[in-house]
């Protein structure tokens, strides 16, 4: 591929490493990013910026003029929000009404980012995998569920139109950039400032966030139209990636373990508090549920199929703390 191509959410997290990965490459991109979004992740690089809601069929619709190649990368990702109708109106229907008009533009890949959040994590046995059956009952919480439900109207989408998509299912990135940051950018953040005095039994697949964005280069060169792909790197418990990070930072790592019955009164305050105050609490009763669970994943397929070959996950959290450090978060 040779031609431009379109990145949504190009200043996030994760699409401004997939912009960063196909500049490498030598590729010209378009990133799509919103009027009052922060442009920090791209200061210096030769992107044209197209402005637009992933919401506005028009807006996204010049955006995708001339394009060879695009990377939905966008979402609206939060565990928690007053109000869920706002995430399914990002994460299922304009994900659908990308592909529709990217169809309609002849776009000749088209990469949707979906998450494990999508997939049924694994309750005993063997991680997760491409193939375990999912329904909305085995998923906790609105952003979960709408992941699932917006892969879903992607690929309807894509069998109507014919539109060529790749799903990709990142695991939990993790690195350098992660300004914002993300809800597990805060832990890790955390835990390097030592603001994080006490853990829970749970467990996460961990990937640096620049093998994620690689994975999704490799889905649009390589990957099978209608497959989906779990870019994904090493199954940690949370106790494990609290004492990397902690070490990291040159800090003892947290001990105390907290058993999760213990946190439901926490859980009920912190909604409570969200009701009053209008703003995110620190826990809710879906992150505790959630927190029960152990969200392991395999990616074989991906190192199979696509030839992803991702880092040890404990590197992922070394390079994010060493990013907080160098900019100040330590502090």
């Amino acid at each position: 591929m040779t031609g431009r191509a379109l990145v949504t959410g190009a200043n996030g997290f994760v699409g401004s490493a997939v912009v960063r990965a196909l500049l490498r490459r030598g590729r010209a991109v378009r990133g799509f990013v919103r009027p009052d979004s922060d442009r920090g992740g791209l200061a210096g690089r030769d992107v044209e910026l197209v402005e637009g809601d992933l919401r506005d069929g028009d807006a996204l619709r010049a955006a995708l003029n001339g394009i060879e190649d695009a990377y939905f990368v966008a979402a609206d990702y939060r565990l928690w929000v007053r109000d869920p109708a706002a995430l399914y109106a990002v994460n299922v229907d304009a994900a659908a009404q990308a592909v529709r008009l990217a169809a309609a533009a002849g776009v000749g890949r088209i990469v949707h980012t979906s998450s494990v959040a999508a997939i049924k994590p694994p309750t005993s046995g063997p991680p997760s995998d491409e193939t375990t059956a999912t329904s909305l009952k085995d998923l906790v919480g609105p952003y979960k569920q709408s992941k699932h439900l917006g892969e879903i109207a992607v690929m309807d989408m894509a069998r109507e139109t014919g539109a060529p998509v790749v799903v990709v299912n990142p695991s939990t990135p993790i690195g350098p950039r992660d300004a914002k940051p993300t809800p597990t950018g805060k832990a890790v953040l955390a835990t390097a400032r030592g603001d994080m005095p006490a853990f829970v039994d749970s467990g996460l697949n961990v990937a640096h966030v620049d093998d994620v964005a690689m994975g999704h280069i490799l889905a649009a060169r390589k990957g099978a139209i209608g497959e989906r792909y779990i870019l994904g790197g090493d199954d940690m418990t949370l106790a494990d990636v609290f004492q990397i990070a902690a070490q990291a930072a040159g800090r003892g790592a947290p001990r105390m373990k907290l058993p999760h019955d213990l946190l439901w009164p926490v859980a009920a305050a912190g909604e409570i508090y969200s009701m009053i105050a209008r703003k995110e609490p620190m826990l809710t009763f879906d992150t505790l549920r959630m927190s029960k669970k152990r969200m392991f994943f395999s990616c074989d397929k991906a190192k199979r199929d696509l030839g992803y070959t991702p880092r040890p996950g404990a590197q992922a959290i070394q390079d994010a703390v060493a990013w907080y450090r160098e900019h100040g978060y330590l502090a």
